[in-house]
């Protein structure tokens, strides 16, 4: 089990029909805001600091908090199968930290990716910290664990998938490709970067300019700018690449 925190996580999690919910806290004042999406769910009603004295150290519960049964872990031949042809998946290699993960997952739900590639090793669980940074992204973007991810990216290359690498190695901006199709995104993880075999098994390496004083961006942020780029791309299809 699980505790999630926060109005996006829970309220996320509430509507979610495949999230199942053992337990439910809120304040009074939580309780009575929202009282519809409680409706007909037991909740317990505790002061802000009896809850905190229940949840995870550090825990910023804004007066609601669920245990929660984890998801089912979603398969790649699932998302494939509801993916259009004009989709876009996220991949990351080896990712760990939850707060980044979070954070794509609130982009890759915000501008409609249809599911986030992770590695089974070296990536987060799905806790109450990546459920607070994905702020309720974790509901909506079907999570993907891939014990081999460069197998997993040949079988989105069979599915019709165009992959691209961002990587300070890449020989093309993203913006100046068509991004139309079917698109799968790989960012590295930060410092390290794409890993030998990954970068191998994407069809193009590609950048994000940036300039030279600063020529990092943190991995959510990169995967954000390529959200956006590909959504834009997809509202805007006359512009030329």
């Amino acid at each position: 089990m699980v505790w999630l925190y926060g109005r996006h996580p829970v309220l996320a999690a509430l509507a979610n029909p495949e999230r199942r919910i053992e337990r439910l806290l809120a304040t009074r004042e939580a309780a009575d805001r929202y009282a519809e999406a409680f409706a007909g769910k037991p909740v317990q009603i505790l002061a802000r600091e009896e809850m905190a004295q229940r949840l995870p150290a550090g825990a910023v519960h804004q007066g609601v908090a669920a245990l929660v049964a984890p998801l089912e872990d979603s398969m790649l031949e699932d998302v494939l199968a509801r993916c259009s042809d004009a989709a876009l998946v996220l991949a990351l290699d080896q990712v760990t930290d939850p707060h980044n993960v979070g954070a794509i997952l609130r982009s890759a739900a915000a501008f409609g990716a249809a599911g986030l590639l992770v590695t089974e090793r070296h990536a987060p669980a799905d806790t109450g910290v990546l459920a607070k940074a994905a702020s309720g992204g974790l509901e909506i973007v079907p999570l993907v664990r891939a014990v081999n991810l460069a197998r997993a990216l040949e079988q989105l290359k069979k599915a019709g998938f165009w992959i691209y690498g961002l990587d300070e190695r890449g020989d093309a901006e993203l913006g100046t490709l068509d991004l139309g199709g079917r698109v799968c995104i790989v960012l590295g993880a930060e410092g390290e970067g794409l890993r030998r075999l990954t970068a191998e098994k994407c069809d193009r390496l590609v950048t994000i300019p940036t300039k030279s004083a600063l020529s990092s961006l943190n991995v959510s942020n990169a995967a954000s700018i390529a959200l956006y780029e590909w959504a834009r791309r997809r509202t805007s299809p006359h512009i030329p690449s």
